[in-house]
């Protein structure tokens, strides 16, 4: 079985709007400003954007409050082509804890971080259903630490049973990090050294 090009099939999605000059509206799941500048600045060039910040997964609580005030830091001073709109989600923290039993020694991108994507994409998919956006996706798969196979596959299936409909992404491929990366250093961005979680907090501290 041949393996899915997944940013192939976003170019033709793209390019299908672009002939017939549709400007479809986007919910974007964001996980970070970091993950979100190249996608940003890539995807608001064919959509208008709501950027939906929902992570309950990031610990401790004074690290999500800076991401979220980073991220829409960003999406005030990057200049784009077609609206950018932020909406945050809720915080609470114990609904990720909850979701995770039993997973907490998981190897990162294990079982757990699949769990802990499907928790946050089907909340973001119940807001693209609620605003009546005309597709989804997330900004997860810019990381080179993050399956996009495993991701797509999260999203799709989510997207199918809520009545969404999903943007396939692999936003690594066209040097889209190293384009966040540039862009980081640009906008002089906080730049988080693990993922989010207290486990990857911790596998990066032991690391260390």
């Amino acid at each position: 079985m041949n393996k899915r090009n997944y940013q192939k099939e976003l170019d033709q999605i793209l390019t299908e709007n672009q002939k017939e000059e549709k400007i479809p509206v986007l919910l974007l799941h964001s996980c970070c400003a970091p993950c979100s500048s190249y996608v940003l600045e890539y995807l608001s060039e064919y959509f208008s954007i709501t950027v939906f910040y929902y992570n309950p997964n990031i610990y401790p609580e004074e690290e999500y409050y800076k991401r979220v005030k980073e991220q829409q830091h960003f999406i005030e001073q990057l200049p784009v082509k077609h609206p950018i709109s932020f909406l945050e989600g809720e915080f609470h923290p114990e609904e990720y804890y909850e979701a995770v039993k039993g997973l907490e020694k998981e190897p990162e991108g294990g079982k757990r971080c699949r769990v802990c994507f499907s928790l946050r994409l089907r909340r973001a998919a119940e807001e693209a259903k609620k605003i009546g956006a005309d597709c989804m996706t997330t900004t997860l798969t810019i990381s080179p630490l993050k399956n996009a196979e495993v991701l797509n596959e999260v999203g799709e299936q989510i997207s199918r049973e809520l009545g969404v409909t999903w943007l396939p992404s692999d936003f690594k491929k066209k040097n889209g990090y190293k384009r966040s990366v540039e862009l980081s250093a640009e906008y002089g961005m906080y730049r988080q050294n693990y993922c989010g979680c207290v486990f990857s907090k911790r596998e990066r501290e032991e690391n260390q």
